[in-house]
């Protein structure tokens, strides 16, 4: 969870976008990067490979101002998209303090978004988090493709408890910054 440090007086927050292969969940992060203000945000590590494209994380610390006097940094990670990376993707999960869930609405990949769904559930039971006590929003991206699945269809599958989702488009930036917000949110709320 929280890591705060007193010397410092600083409190550094880890997010993580959990999801299906080519998701968007890179690309929300690359979104987020362009637009922040360079001297609010720090190097920005992608780890590539020919068959994926974020084999460990993305690292993105945004700095979003203070909280009862301490400077406070959300630390921005993506997971491998591939269930086969799970070791990968259950290590970045650790001391995680909220999730966004990056669905990807094209009705071909409706199978995966399932899965991934249920490895998150799996991969947080594995630490013995709790999923209800963790910020958590669900982004349905790639709203402008053609044949997606309609959002009662998603929120169906993969959203019946009724937690805060946004439909995005994360190449052009469209719930990016609304879907990172709320999730923000909800972690400061925790530090309250």
């Amino acid at each position: 969870m929280s890591m705060i440090n007193y010397a410092s007086r600083e409190i550094n927050c880890k997010i993580v976008y959990y999801g299906t292969g080519l998701g968007g969940k890179t690309t929300n992060l690359e979104y987020v990067y362009s637009k922040v203000d360079p001297d609010t945000r720090g190097k920005m590590i992608s780890l590539a490979t020919e068959s994926d494209r974020t084999l460990f994380f993305d690292f993105l610390p945004v700095d979003l101002g203070t909280i009862r006097g301490f400077k406070t940094r959300f630390h921005l990670y993506t997971v491998p998209g591939q269930v086969y990376y799970n070791a990968s993707r259950k290590l970045i999960l650790k001391g995680v303090d909220g999730i966004i869930f990056v669905a990807d609405s094209q009705r071909h990949r409706s199978e995966a978004n399932v899965e991934a769904m249920h490895n998150l559930y799996e991969n947080l039971e594995s630490y013995g988090y709790d999923l209800s006590r963790i910020p958590f929003v669900i982004q349905y991206n790639k709203r402008d493709v053609g044949n997606i699945l309609t959002l009662e269809e998603l929120r169906a599958e993969i959203n019946p408890m009724g937690l805060p989702d946004f439909e995005a488009v994360a190449i052009d930036g469209r719930g990016v910054f609304e879907t990172l917000r709320a999730v923000s949110r909800q972690v400061v709320k925790t530090l309250s």
